[in-house]
């Protein structure tokens, strides 16, 4: 009789870690909103520093409210996220069919290790000089900035999860009669999917974080150029609430991408 009244106990512990979960989430942002406001306070406090008063939470917040109500989190946030679009955009195209390539041929993958692996570890800012000769817009050479971001988690990502495909099912697709156009579609992509959702996920990380120094170049929009005009004119509360505007945005395109990467998870329920 105790293992049948104890059912309903056991069904509901799903639904308390759930809840468990929410709540542990709200303690850590409560957390942190106590830390910011006791740095906001001891800024305050400080006669030396009483000039930044304004990162503290409340100012921060009231200019948020402002920029969000009158539509100007939209207007610089917009271009940033095009600019970013664009980049991963590019950065998928080439990298995608480049890292099933590196997977696929071992003599590919041994002639490029060396030279990747070295282009990989080059800061993407370290582009930025290059950037501005080469093209003819700012908006061009910070696209080309976040595609150097963003490529190589990508590639290598889409490469390490082709190697780990069974040779089995490649031998069993070949034995159907499937062609090379069959083997991409019905074999390779399913079964790397859920290595180059992860790949972009990171490749997006690594872009939004080179966003924002890639738009203090010549451009009059967008997050980073935001940053920028609000320190120039001594704006702090607005400089902190786009720091705001920049995490809660890069939260988000990161749970989006968690989100995909859950559903085409076809292990999951192994």
């Amino acid at each position: 009789m105790s293992v049948i009244t104890d059912i309903p106990k056991l069904r509901s512990l799903p639904a308390l870690g759930k809840y468990r979960g929410l709540m542990n989430a709200f303690i850590g942002m409560g957390g942190l909103l106590v830390i910011w406001w006791l740095g906001g306070r001891a800024v305050a406090d400080d006669p030396n520093m009483y000039a930044f008063a304004d990162f503290a939470p409340a100012p921060t917040m009231a200019r948020l409210w402002v920029m969000i109500t009158s539509g100007e989190v939209l207007d610089m946030a917009g271009p940033s996220l095009y600019r970013v679009g664009l980049g991963m955009l590019i950065a998928v195209v080439v990298g995608v069919p480049l890292g099933i390539l590196i997977g696929r041929v071992a003599q590919l993958r041994e002639i490029t290790n060396i030279p990747f692996q070295f282009l990989r570890m080059i800061s993407p800012l370290s582009w930025m000089p290059i950037a501005v000769m080469g093209f003819d817009t700012w908006d061009a050479a910070i696209v080309f900035l976040i595609t150097v971001a963003a490529i190589w988690p990508i590639v290598f990502a889409t490469a390490a999860g082709v190697r780990r495909i069974d040779p089995a099912w490649i031998k069993v697709a070949r034995n159907l009669g499937a062609n090379p156009w069959h083997m991409l579609t019905t074999v390779i992509l399913p079964a790397v999917a859920t290595d180059i959702f992860t790949g972009i996920r990171l490749a997006l990380g690594v872009a939004w974080v080179v966003l924002v120094p890639a738009e203090y170049l010549g451009v009059t929009s967008g997050l980073g150029y935001a940053i920028n005009d609000a320190r120039d004119t001594l704006e702090y509360d607005r400089l902190s609430a786009t720091v705001v505007v920049i995490g809660v945005i890069g939260f988000a395109l990161d749970t989006l991408c968690q989100k995909a990467i859950g559903r085409l998870n076809w292990t999951r329920s192994a």
